[in-house]
């Protein structure tokens, strides 16, 4: 059975390359039937911390990537890597070096360039205050068959005699992973191409303890659309921004396995379902992938527009529970189960692409418009006042106030002045909204009622009358 880990360092949030570098062993793992562990890697006391191992969790949970075993901690292995450590001390396949980093450097001047540094050809010291280090072969090759870009050697002679271990005999990141790897019969190994040059080493190690290597996959390190490695100037860096930002999971869980793994037939919107099915290693490129948040914003857009009003009323007030928006004085975020609240998204589901914008979209409905004077001033101008007091006295004679029956009333105020319906349509927009954005004016209008929108245009035909548009 097919045995995967993804091993992340507490040492700050899940990045969305580490996202990825999860999602491609949680895809992996559950494709083929196999196992998926989660391993800490927090050796590094001074940067690994239990909130960060928290963050680290959540951001898995959100994503909705289990794991079958752990979380285990790389610290609770320490026996495990001391035993590893005797048994190649034991072998003469390590030895105590008390050489410094001025002999190690005196010794490559000797020997000519090229040469990786070599230590005592006998047992070694018995300095207890002194690096362990893995005797290296001269000769030969260290291979790496990586799945997805072949086979790639590494000189021996071109490889120091490497420390495994400091001189408390706390042992280094090398000899622990391939320790770990080995104790969890870990089959193949999916992670960043920035571990290519460490593989060598634990490959190396893992043939001094006798185990059998896993297969290796290095993926591409993720850019942004600029070209350069992807960083908070790209946008969101974190899963938590992501989640803030009002992404669903299943979206992110599609874009991100499509950075650099694709289908033959460039299928661009799955189900987890269908990821699972679809997924193969092998099948992922060997170029950067580009992360574009407006690429994720489209997906995560279809994806909203297809879940059930239910759901998607569920979700955006989960989103406005957790991320609370800043509402001013008078407005009231409404809960999930008000007939308004469920009408207004669902008035809104096809305009707005994350959870996040969905409240900007439809508090209106909820309190006093919160005025966007960059709205008013591009508006509010020329016929404007005409047209929306035009538009007003339709309104106040409409019969029913839904939808069919406003947009009966407006269509022909639009005819009458002989102008675009925008031109009629945006004054009212400004006036109910306070925003040149909302969703559908016949919905909008219907939602707010009769009584509530004539008020608004009245006070903006006011100030209007006050301030004559431009």
């Amino acid at each position: 059975m097919p045995r995967l880990r993804f091993a992340p360092s507490p040492t700050g949030a899940l990045h969305i390359g580490g996202a990825r570098t999860a999602l491609y062993n949680w895809l992996a793992a559950r494709h083929d039937g196999g196992a998926l562990a989660l391993r800490i890697e927090d050796t590094d006391l001074e940067r690994s911390t239990a909130e960060n191992t928290e963050q680290i969790l959540d951001a898995l949970r959100w994503l909705g990537l289990d794991w079958d075993e752990g979380p285990i901690s790389q610290r609770a292995g320490v026996e495990s890597h001391q035993q590893a450590l005797r048994q190649l001390l034991d072998a003469g396949a390590a030895y105590v070096d008390p050489a410094s980093a001025e002999d190690v450097k005196a010794w490559k001047l000797e020997h000519g360039k090229g040469r990786g540094y070599r230590g005592p050809a006998g047992p070694g010291g018995a300095d207890a205050g002194a690096a362990i280090r893995l005797r290296v072969p001269d000769s030969g090759e260290t291979v790496v068959e990586d799945l997805l870009r072949g086979p790639i050697s590494f000189p021996n002679q071109a490889s120091d005699d490497f420390v495994i271990a400091r001189a408390d005999r706390s042992v280094l990141y090398n000899f622990a992973v391939a320790v770990d790897d080995a104790e969890l019969g870990i089959t193949t190994v999916i992670r960043g191409d920035d571990h290519l040059s460490n593989t060598p080493k634990q490959l190396l190690v893992l043939a001094a303890l006798g185990h059998e290597p896993p297969a290796y996959a290095h993926l591409p390190l993720l850019h942004g659309p600029d070209g350069k490695k992807l960083s908070k100037r790209h946008g969101a860096a974190s899963v938590q921004e992501l989640r803030a930002a009002g992404y669903l999971p299943a979206a992110v869980r599609n874009y991100i396995a499509l950075l650099g793994w694709g289908t033959d037939d460039d299928t661009t919107l799955m189900s987890t379902e269908e990821l699972i099915r679809r997924f193969r290693i092998e099948d992922v490129g060997t170029s950067s992938a580009i992360f574009d948040e407006k690429k994720l914003r489209w997906v995560n857009g279809r994806f909203m527009r297809e879940l059930p009003l239910d759901e998607y009323a569920d979700a955006v007030a989960t989103h406005l529970r957790t991320h609370p928006p800043a509402a001013p004085e008078g407005q009231v975020v409404p809960e999930a189960g008000d007939p308004d609240f469920r009408r207004a998204c669902e008035i809104a589901q096809e305009k707005a692409q994350t959870l996040a914008e969905v409240w900007p979209l439809i508090r209106f409905a909820f309190g006093e418009p919160v005025e966007d004077e960059k709205s008013w001033r591009k508006v509010m101008k020329g016929e404007a006042p005409t047209l929306l007091a035009a538009a007003r006295e339709a309104l106040a004679r409409a019969g029913a106030f839904d939808t069919a029956s406003i947009e009966d009333a407006l269509t022909p105020v639009v005819a009458a002045h002989e102008v675009g319906a925008g031109k009629v349509y945006q004054p009212i927009r400004v006036a109910i909204a306070g925003s040149s954005v909302s969703p559908g004016i016949f919905e909008s209008l219907e939602l707010l009622g009769r009584e509530r929108a004539l008020a608004r245009i009245d006070r903006a035909l006011a100030r209007l009358a006050e301030t004559p548009a431009e």
